[in-house]
């Protein structure tokens, strides 16, 4: 690995737009540390110290930055913004698309502040992670993150005490679990239970950020610096709960794209049906239009992603969906094997949930 002599022409170029955000001291310090992660194969801070000739300091002014450093972070981010935002290919288009999401940062040690043992879906395993909520930003010249929290486990040694602050009982017969070690996990599950039935009050929301917590406070972020900019949210189906999509379409006021799963309910003049049931039946009417010369259920549509143009055949009409209301359900032909999608209109807002196929 070859020693930095000065840092790269690429932090001497932006750098001096983050300038504002530090002191004169920690302004090196970011220098440093951006060099470091750009050049050097070990991204420890002892490994992106070693690396320097011209600033060469002890690693521990370096670690000290990261880790004690008053360093204001929302600036430092809305600094990054302003400069995406002066930039034509970069800035914020009216064709631009929002979506949320969370990413597990794995580790290999369990000894982190605010880390937790979560399930990651790739796997379908339980690892030790941080887990980062993010709002992104696409267009067809670009992507990149806007805002982004980190959640945090709960703490238990403040939500119960919480809670029965705001008048909400707990069941007697279930304080046993928290008397017992063996029980933890359960008393977890049990008082966070009691907390997403009872988050509708403010006081008792307040006591815990939740994933869709955090994606509902990010997403009225941006809505407050751009409240002329009505972008559509996506998000998968873990997101796709009734009570975000009312707060997207009656608070924010903004189109959304979701997607749901099998346990949903479409009513139909049938009755109830679930998602997948009524995915089949799509597909066997379609088959059998075909087969007899009649209009198909699925018809031939054009988007434009990324500069070009893609062809999908899908299905569209509005059904009602059990706790949304009235949505559109988009689903793709047989031959797609993929997701279908259901779009809601109220409030002369698109919002789009996808249904799987069977």
């Amino acid at each position: 690995m070859f020693p930095l002599v000065e840092f790269p022409e690429l932090v001497r170029h932006y750098a001096p737009h983050f300038e504002a955000v530090f002191s004169s001291a920690g302004y090196v310090e970011f220098e440093r540390y951006l060099s470091g992660l750009i050049v050097s194969e070990n991204k420890t801070v002892e490994g992106i110290n070693r690396l320097f000739v011209h600033e060469s300091r002890n690693q521990s002014s370096l670690n000290r930055w990261l880790t004690a450093s008053p360093l204001d972070l929302a600036a430092l981010n809305q600094a990054r913004l302003g400069v995406l935002e002066s930039l034509p290919g970069t800035q914020l288009k009216r064709q631009g698309v929002l979506s949320v999401d969370d990413t597990l940062l794995k580790h290999y040690g369990h000894h982190f502040e605010q880390i937790a043992k979560l399930y990651d879906p790739v796997t379908q395993t339980y690892v030790w992670a941080h887990n980062l909520v993010t709002l992104h930003y696409s267009d067809d010249a670009t992507d990149y993150p806007l805002l982004f929290q980190l959640w945090k486990p709960v703490e238990l040694e403040k939500l119960e005490p919480g809670l029965l602050a705001a008048g909400v009982k707990l069941r007697p017969a279930k304080l046993a679990l928290k008397a017992d070690p063996d029980q933890a996990d359960h008393w977890r599950k049990y008082l966070l239970g009691v907390w997403q039935r009872h988050q509708g009050q403010p006081e008792v929301e307040a006591l815990y950020a939740s994933k869709l917590g955090i994606a509902k406070h990010l997403l009225r972020q941006w809505v407050d610096l751009h409240p002329n900019l009505k972008l559509p949210v996506t998000f998968d189906s873990w997101y796709a709960q009734p009570a975000f999509c009312r707060y997207l379409d009656q608070t924010l006021r903004l189109p959304y794209v979701g997607t749901l799963d099998d346990n949903n309910w479409l009513t139909l003049k049938s009755g109830k049906k679930p998602v997948a049931e009524f995915a089949a039946r799509l597909k066997a009417e379609h088959l059998t239009a075909l087969k007899h010369g009649k209009p198909p259920v699925f018809r031939p549509i054009t988007i434009t992603y990324k500069g070009e143009r893609e062809h999908y055949v899908s299905y569209c009409e509005t059904h009602r969906v059990h706790n949304f209301g009235k949505v559109r359900l988009v689903t793709p032909a047989p031959t797609a094997g993929a997701g279908s999608t259901i779009v809601t209109q109220t409030f002369q807002t698109i919002r789009c949930s996808t249904l799987p196929t069977a």
